[in-house]
């Protein structure tokens, strides 16, 4: 039972149970029920195998789990018998069409012909199982979500109705960890950690569909064993979210990954190289990959020259009505209260201080102001600001990513290149950094944004989506010499810089001055209508008690060397944290990263830079300079001049 708005009970056929908190633990039919109140839960079912072999006589009872990723195979002692389960690739999804009433968690039909090269590769891992017969073939269905994580949390749909379910056939693993995590997840109100990666707001309404999930978990299902190469991409159910842009990049040469369904150019294939027979995809491995050099070439290109982006991915939301800048100084940690025409960085905080979002804030009008996140953020960041919206705010919020396409063009030759197709004055005294303005571009108009996520001069062009391809094309009929340049490119420039990335850097659980993000927290801004910022309290505890954990610039001394995110960081020999995210500079020409480092509350930052640091590399030890200012242009003086 709901009232459109939150949960009010549960009703079976055993009757009706009121409730201001249910929870869809419903497994493979956590989908259906979720439908039933109009909650998206993207999960589907999948065959899924096992077989136990004849008891054998002497087996040990002690025999260790045996896993061979490369054969998506593991084994296992059970009662005197061997067990041998399978995350083939190409599973077969189960139940798209739906699930049947009487249907119980029963076995499924045997297919020995699917499961046969598993068997084959068993029998020759494991010798002894070519003399001992089959007991049990089982096959049951399981349920998969669209990226391999399970789903957990509050529906951004409906209050009061939590979500705990997708385990991806690791559910006895995931069981205890689960069920305390979203217990205090329902009594505080509030996640008790970064639970980003399997938090239901990840997820985007088209992901509920039958034939996505279809195609898609058959996939996830093989990559539970697969090799997790760097850059990864899903191979299946691609092409849903296009931006108004993807065709002319395809046909210049684009390489699209897939993020929050988005199809985003990573990177771009030369024409020379495309000449030479090289194709635009992806060939995996642990050093660099083929498309390395690009990447560089387009690095460079924001650094010395001037790159063009497709930015459409962003998430938007216009805020707008006569309360809208009470309630977003309520819920941004920065002072939103700015001139017309303003951009304003901020964080949304939690009661703990913790980041919430990372965003930038324009004031379009008095009453008007657009919230840019993310692209993978708006579900969420939608959520977060309408769970918190008083019933009485003369305030809506619309999610526009979709309405609205943007090109950045981003180097220090950026001015130039928009004089030729603006009348528009560009200098800093008529366009300031920080600052938004309506344009004429080529035979079009946009809303120009003067701000950079690369540390170079530019302009984020905010375009109705009509007119975003002719503006493309005016933009690189300008100068033979422009490249486009895809989000590999713009990830390394903004390490270079420093610049943090919510989901890896920044988190619910990573205090705003830790992050070393005090600058965009006003606590002496004036206290509107519905009070003070959420988080002002713990951000005055924290600058009393002190930092116990800082997030610090790693650079490593060997040029060879490569940072993926995660690795360990060593003080003086010691372990104290690892990185948040990485990647290669290329205009440094070192690897690069971002991590947070456990010290005292006392200590100072001369202290924590003179030390020595090494960040451990599949098992080396390498030696990294520390720092709290970026290596690239530490004052931040390229973004305005």
């Amino acid at each position: 039972m709901t009232d459109d708005k939150r949960v009010l009970g549960a009703v079976s056929e055993r009757g009706t149970v009121k409730a201001p908190i249910v929870v869809n633990c419903a497994g493979m039919w956590a989908r259906e029920v979720g439908l039933g109140v109009g909650v998206d839960v993207p999960l589907m079912a999948c065959e899924h195998f096992y077989i136990v072999s004849k008891p054998i006589a002497g087996l040990p009872s002690n025999l260790p789990v045996l896993r061979v990723p490369d054969e998506w195979a593991y084994y296992k002692e059970d009662a005197g018998k061997i067990l041998l389960g399978a995350f083939e690739p190409n599973a077969k999804a189960w139940g798209a069409s739906g699930i049947a009433e009487d249907f119980c968690f029963d076995q499924l039909p045997e297919d020995v012909e699917h499961f046969t090269p598993v068997l084959e590769a068993a029998l020759n891992r494991v010798p002894l199982m070519q003399t001992t017969g089959i007991d049990t073939f089982f096959n049951g269905p399981e349920s998969f979500t669209p990226d391999s994580h399970f789903i957990l949390g509050e529906a951004p749909q409906l209050r009061g109705f939590y979500v705990a379910a997708g385990m991806n056939s690791q559910g006895i693993q995931y069981a205890g960890g689960v069920g305390k995590v979203l217990a205090q997840w329902i009594m505080d109100g509030a996640p008790p950690g970064d639970l980003t990666a399997v938090d239901i707001r990840r997820f985007y309404p088209f992901q509920k569909n039958r034939r996505y999930l279809q195609a898609r978990v058959s996939e996830t299902l093989g990559l539970l064993y697969a090799d997790h190469f760097p850059y990864r991409q899903f191979e299946s159910a691609r092409g849903i979210r296009r931006t108004p842009l993807y065709q002319p990049l395809k046909e210049r040469g684009a390489c699209f990954g897939e993020f929050s369904g988005w199809e985003r150019a990573n990177w771009f294939l030369p024409k020379e190289a495309a000449k030479r027979g090289d194709v635009a995809e992806y060939q995996y491995g642990w050093r660099r990959q083929k498309w390395w050099e690009h990447v560089a070439a387009e690095h460079l290109a924001v650094r010395e020259h001037v790159g063009v982006l497709d930015l459409s991915t962003f998430g938007k939301l216009r805020v707008e009505g006569p309360d809208a800048a009470d309630f977003l100084q309520k819920v941004c940690a920065n002072d939103i209260d700015v001139p017309i025409g303003k951009i304003v960085y901020t964080q949304m905080l939690n009661d703990s201080g913790g980041v919430e979002s990372d965003a930038t804030v324009t004031r379009l009008a008095d009453d008007v102001f657009c919230f840019i996140t993310g692209a993978a953020q708006a579900v969420r960041d939608m959520a977060w600001m309408k769970r918190l919206l008083p019933d009485n705010a003369r305030c809506v919020i619309t999610d526009i990513s979709v309405g609205e396409a943007c090109i950045g063009v981003m180097g220090p030759k950026a001015r130039t290149l928009l004089r030729l197709l603006s009348p528009t004055a560009l200098e800093n005294d008529a366009f300031p950094f920080g600052e938004c303005q309506q344009i004429e571009i080529g035979m079009a108009t946009a809303r120009a944004h003067r701000i950079s996520y690369v540390g170079e001069l530019g302009w984020e062009l905010h375009l109705p989506v009509d007119v975003a391809w002719h503006v493309l094309e005016a933009i690189l009929a300008t100068d033979e010499n422009i490249r486009l340049c895809g989000m590999h490119a713009m990830d390394s420039c903004r390490l270079e810089k420093g610049f943090r990335h919510y989901g890896h850097d920044l988190s619910n659980e990573d205090h705003v001055l830790e992050a070393g993000l005090g600058f965009a927290v006003k606590c002496e801004k004036a206290v509107g209508k519905f009070g003070a910022f959420i988080g002002k309290d713990a951000v005055l505890r924290k600058r009393e008690s002190g930092r116990t954990r800082r997030l610090m610039q790693f650079v490593l001394s060997d040029p060879e060397a490569l940072l993926y995110h995660h690795e360990p960081i060593l003080r003086n020999g010691e372990n104290v944290g690892y990185l948040t995210s990485a990647n290669y500079g290329h205009y440094l020409g070192v690897a690069i990263g971002l991590g947070y480092v456990n010290c005292r509350a006392d200590e100072t930052a001369a202290d924590l830079t003179a030390d020595a640091y090494q960040i451990v590399i599949a098992g080396h030890k390498v030696a990294a300079q520390a720092s709290f200012r970026p290596p690239y242009d530490p004052a931040g003086a390229r973004m305005k001049v």
